[in-house]
C-alpha cells in the first residue's frame, strides 16, 4: 500500500459520518464539527481522488455509484478498527498490572504493606517483577517500576517515594570489639551482595580499594540478604530504611553513611496511566 495515495483521515471520517447519517447537519453533529465543515472535506475528498461521490442535482445530496462503493468500505474499514480499539481496551483492562523493583524492595517494604492495597482494590491483579535490572517501560508491558538511586532518568516520570540513604552495616560479633574500621580493613572480610548488582564493589571502589584486595563475595536473592547480615554472614550496603529498627535494637552497627539525595522512586511512562495503574500510584503516595 502506498500511503501517500489515501486521502485524509479527517475527510475519511467526514465522508463515513455522512453517509451513515444522510445529511452534513447530522454528520457534523456525529463528529463535533459545523456541517461547513463536513461540506469542506467531502469536496476535498472528490478533489483528491479526482472522482464525483455526491450526486449535487437534487435538493438534497446523494452518493453516487462511486460514492457507495467508497462508503461500504469505509463502513468495513471503520468497523474493523473500531472492534480492534475495543478488544485492545478490553484486554488492557484485564491485563495484569506490572510492577518491577529489586527483591530487597519487594521484601523490606512492598510486600509487608499490599495486603492493604488489595483491601482496597481487590479487582486489581498485580504482577511483581523483582529484578535489580532497570527494565523499559513499553505500552502493553511493564506498567511502572520503583527505582533507586538520585532520578532524574531521562525520558520518564519520576516521583520520589521514600528518601533514604544508602549505608554499610554488618552484625556487631562481625567485627572488632572497639576502633574504628577503614573501607580498606572492612574489603577484607566476607560481603553479601543482592544478585544482579555490583554494590559492594563499586562502594569499596569508591573508597580507593582496588578490586584486587577485595575479599569474598556473597551474591543471594535480595529477600535473603538482610537475613544473612543479622545472621553476622557478612557487610551489606543497603538503604537505610530497611535496617533502622536493627540499628535501634543494636542487631546491626552502621560503619559508613552515603548522605545524598538517593531514595525510591515511582518511575513511570510519560502521558496518561491507565486506570490500575493510576490507583496503585495514588495508593503509593499514601504510604
Amino acid at each position: 500500500m502506498n500511503w501517500r495515495d489515501l486521502p485524509p483521515l479527517a475527510s475519511l471520517r467526514a465522508f463515513a459520518a455522512f453517509s451513515q447519517a444522510g445529511n452534513v447537519t447530522r454528520a457534523g453533529a456525529a463528529l463535533n464539527v459545523s456541517h461547513a465543515a463536513i461540506s469542506q472535506h467531502l469536496r476535498a475528498l472528490e478533489t483528491h481522488l479526482g472522482v464525483g461521490l455526491l450526486d449535487r442535482s437534487g435538493r438534497a445530496l446523494s452518493l453516487t455509484a462511486e460514492g457507495d462503493q467508497l462508503a461500504r468500505a469505509l463502513e468495513l474499514g471503520f468497523g474493523a478498527i473500531g472492534a480492534a480499539v475495543q478488544d485492545l481496551k478490553g484486554a488492557d483492562a484485564n491485563r495484569p498490572l506490572h510492577i518491577s523493583c529489586t527483591s530487597s524492595f519487594a521484601a523490606s517494604w512492598l510486600m509487608p504493606r499490599l495486603p492493604g492495597f488489595r483491601a482496597l482494590h481487590p479487582e486489581i491483579n498485580l504482577m511483581l517483577d523483582p529484578s535489580p535490572v532497570l527494565v523499559s517501560l513499553t505500552p502493553g508491558g511493564i506498567d511502572l517500576a520503583i527505582r533507586y538511586g538520585q532520578g532524574g532518568w531521562p525520558g520518564l516520570e519520576v516521583e520520589m517515594l521514600l528518601a533514604s540513604p544508602m549505608v554499610i552495616v554488618a552484625a556487631p560479633g562481625l567485627l572488632p570489639a572497639t576502633g574504628e574500621i577503614t573501607p580498606a580493613e572492612l574489603a577484607n572480610y566476607p560481603w553479601l551482595e543482592e544478585l544482579g548488582t555490583t554494590e559492594s564493589s563499586n562502594w569499596l571502589e569508591s573508597y580507593g580499594v582496588p578490586p584486587s584486595d577485595h575479599s569474598s563475595r556473597i551474591q543471594v536473592p535480595g529477600n535473603l540478604l538482610l537475613d544473612g547480615v543479622r545472621a553476622g554472614q557478612g557487610v551489606v550496603v543497603t538503604v537505610r530504611h530497611f535496617v533502622e529498627d536493627d540499628l535501634k535494637s543494636g542487631r546491626l552497627v552502621e560503619l559508613y553513611c552515603e548522605i545524598d539525595n538517593r531514595g525510591y522512586h515511582i518511575v513511570t511512562r510519560p502521558g496518561v496511566l491507565r486506570p490500575a495503574a493510576r490507583k496503585f500510584v495514588q495508593w503509593l503516595r499514601r504510604q
